[in-house]
Formats: structure tokens, C-alpha cells, sequence
């Protein structure tokens, strides 16, 4: 097995939303609608965090996958793809992260 990316999951939850929602936990969130996947997305941010806290390496790997997963679901929902987030991101790694953080909050 080749080498897995958060990519590959986008385009996954792409196939899956297009499924029957009997059929599939993607395609019944997709179907749900923004505010059930985002409260779910919400959800899988507390157990990451709770994980993490209680320094717990395999449940924040699972909790982390999770959250990954709803993640990708919610930017489906809203059409917003991967790549924009990344470009994001890359945007901000050219200035430090208290810059970005200072900027934002002035504006």
C-alpha cells in the first residue's frame, strides 16, 4: 500500500457523499446537512483534545483520524477544497505564527 494522504481522503469523502445515505455515514452527514456535520466535527475536536490531555497516544491518533475525517466532510458540505486550505496555510508560513496571530486580530 502506497503512501496515504489527506488528499486521498478528500477525494474518498467525495465518492462516498454521492452514495446512498443508508449506505454510508459520509453520504447521511453530507445529507444532514452543515450544522449536524459541523456539531459532529465539534464532537470529534473534544475527544482529540480530551486524547490529548490525558496524554493517551493511541486513542489521539484514532481521535485525530476522526476529526481529519470530519473535517474533510465539513469543507465537502461548504465546497471548499483541500487545496484552498492548504494554499492557506502556505500563505502563512511565510510570516510567524504570532504575526499571522496579531495581523488577524488588528484587522
Amino acid at each position: 500500500m502506497g503512501e496515504f494522504s489527506l488528499n486521498d481522503l478528500e477525494k474518498i469523502v467525495a465518492e462516498r457523499a454521492l452514495a446512498s445515505p443508508d449506505q454510508s455515514w459520509t453520504a447521511k452527514l453530507v445529507a444532514a446537512g452543515q450544522t449536524k456535520a459541523a456539531k459532529k466535527l465539534g464532537e470529534e475536536a473534544t475527544e482529540t483534545v480530551i486524547a490529548a490531555v490525558a496524554q493517551d497516544r493511541r486513542e489521539l491518533v484514532g481521535e485525530s483520524a476522526d476529526l481529519l475525517y470530519h473535517l474533510l466532510v465539513v469543507l465537502k458540505i461548504a465546497d471548499i477544497p483541500l487545496a484552498e486550505v492548504l494554499a492557506e496555510l502556505q500563505r502563512r508560513t511565510g510570516q510567524s505564527g504570532l504575526q499571522e496571530k496579531a495581523e488577524r486580530q488588528s484587522s
